[in-house]
């Protein structure tokens, strides 16, 4: 659920949707200048019970984790004067509602440099982690702790969308307290790309929910999904939510989007550190000086910024893309993603190749897809075949596209080196949440507590 939020109200005042549209606009650059940036999220809990680290008080918390990793460089960020957020060269680490870790890591030129980071960060992690007693977990959903027992961090933003999740959906507070993901935001050099990568991510983001599936257990036992975290965005808030059937329309572009954006209700506006409660109101009310919660001042380019952060599509636009249909996962998972992403739209050939698979689609099809990925992940019926056959097609298309791309390690390997494993479960087609299922009947015995010791970084 990551996002970054300004102070508010900087930039002009809002004019017209050209305007808006122009500011998305601003995200082309020339493809040499093309980056990477991931961003995963963990959960924190006691290595002496298993339970989640509260923000502050005695024993571990995520304070002390916070407060621990300054010594690896990274800038304190208070919000109440309470830390909430780290920051350093390019990349941040924030806090999602349940107190969910995530590293938002910075824009970088191949995946052997995110790896990199993702490595080094995880061992910073685990420096601190092991001092105050604390491990992390990577699971796409909390495998025991229920709502009651999850902490609500200090963030403005997150009591207001607490209070609100509840009017427009079922599992919106599963979804802030109990999910975590790994993303992929990736850049674009013209409108017509970003409209062709927007179709063709948006469209095979059900592969990723498959071949990254890793949530299926919740208090304590089976739940009956392989990727619980994905169904619970099929009842999260439905205006803000889901496949986006308009992106594959004639006419899109920057200005859709936009459209797309104002009629998507808001959560905030921040002003002076503050945010003011706007659930529910209108962003077209706010740009004509007409919002309740701030009557006669009108909205700037910041604010539109901060309302297109709430806004949880399976693909979102801001000034790049931003790929969401994954799990998050074991370290080898994370630094799987970019290297399946880019693999598939950073190399013209291979975007062509994933569109024709894709172009007949139809949006009744690409629903049904998401949603049975949630539940049988490669095992998904699709048309003749699966899911799991498609995806054995997708990895094909993105390894040729990394090939071409030759971005070389140390040892000479391209990128491609970090599909294999996604390979292996495309061939197998078992989700790495079926092997969970499989340790959870035979060697766990029925219980979840050996993940805290299989599944943490």
């Amino acid at each position: 659920m990551s996002g970054s939020y300004s102070d508010g109200g900087g930039g002009p005042v809002i004019e017209s949707i050209e305007q808006m549209a122009a500011h998305l606009a601003r995200g082309c650059k020339p493809r040499e200048q093309w980056l990477i940036g991931t961003e995963h999220e963990k959960f924190g809990f006691t290595l002496k019970d298993h339970r989640p680290l509260p923000y502050e008080g005695e024993g571990p918390t995520v304070r002390k984790m916070l407060e621990g990793l300054t010594r690896f460089g990274w800038e304190l960020v208070v919000e109440n004067d309470k830390p909430i957020v780290l920051k350093r060269e390019g990349a941040s680490v924030s806090l999602e509602p349940g107190g969910q870790f995530e590293l938002s890591g910075a824009p970088l030129e191949s995946v052997h440099q995110t790896c990199s980071e993702v490595n080094g960060h995880l061992k910073e992690v685990k420096a601190v982690a092991d001092e105050i007693g604390a491990g992390f977990l990577g699971l796409g959903f909390s495998p025991k702790w229920s709502l009651e027992e999850t902490p609500l961090m200090p963030k403005g933003r997150y009591g207001l969308m607490k209070a609100y999740m509840p009017k427009v959906g079922s599992l919106g507070h599963q979804m802030m307290f109990r999910s975590c993901t790994v993303q992929v935001n990736l850049d674009f050099d013209s409108e017509a790309t970003m409209v062709k990568m927007f179709r063709v991510s948006l469209a095979l983001q059900p592969v990723a929910t498959a071949l990254f599936a890793n949530s299926p257990f919740a208090d304590g036992k089976p739940n009956g999904f392989l990727s619980y975290r994905a169904h619970i965005w099929t009842d999260t808030d439905n205006d803000r939510t889901g496949m986006l059937p308009f992106v594959f329309e004639d006419g899109m572009g920057f200005e859709r989007y936009v459209d797309y954006a104002l009629d998507v209700p808001m959560y905030f506006v921040k002003r002076n550190g503050e945010f003011i409660n706007a659930t529910g109101q209108s962003f077209r009310d706010f740009m004509a000086g007409k919002l309740p919660a701030l009557p006669g001042e009108r909205a700037t380019i910041e604010d539109f910024d901060d309302h297109l952060s709430t806004i949880f599509p399976e693909v979102r636009l801001k000034t790049f893309l931003e790929m969401r249909g994954a799990d998050s996962g074991p370290w080898n998972k994370l630094c799987a993603l970019p290297a399946f992403w880019a693999g598939l739209l950073y190399d013209d050939a291979s975007l062509e190749a994933a569109w024709q698979l894709v172009k007949d689609w139809s949006a009744s099809e690409r629903d049904a897809l998401r949603i049975g990925a949630a539940r049988k992940a490669l095992k998904t019926p699709f048309r003749n075949t699966t899911l799991q056959e498609i995806a054995k097609q997708v990895l094909a298309i993105s390894r040729d596209g990394l090939r071409a791309r030759a971005r070389l390690n140390g040892h000479g390997e391209n990128e491609a080196v970090f599909l294999d494993d996604l390979e292996a479960i495309a061939a197998s087609g078992r989700s790495p949440a079926e092997d969970l299922l499989q340790r959870y009947h035979s060697g766990w015995e029925h219980s979840v507590e050996p993940a805290f010791t299989d599944c943490a970084y």
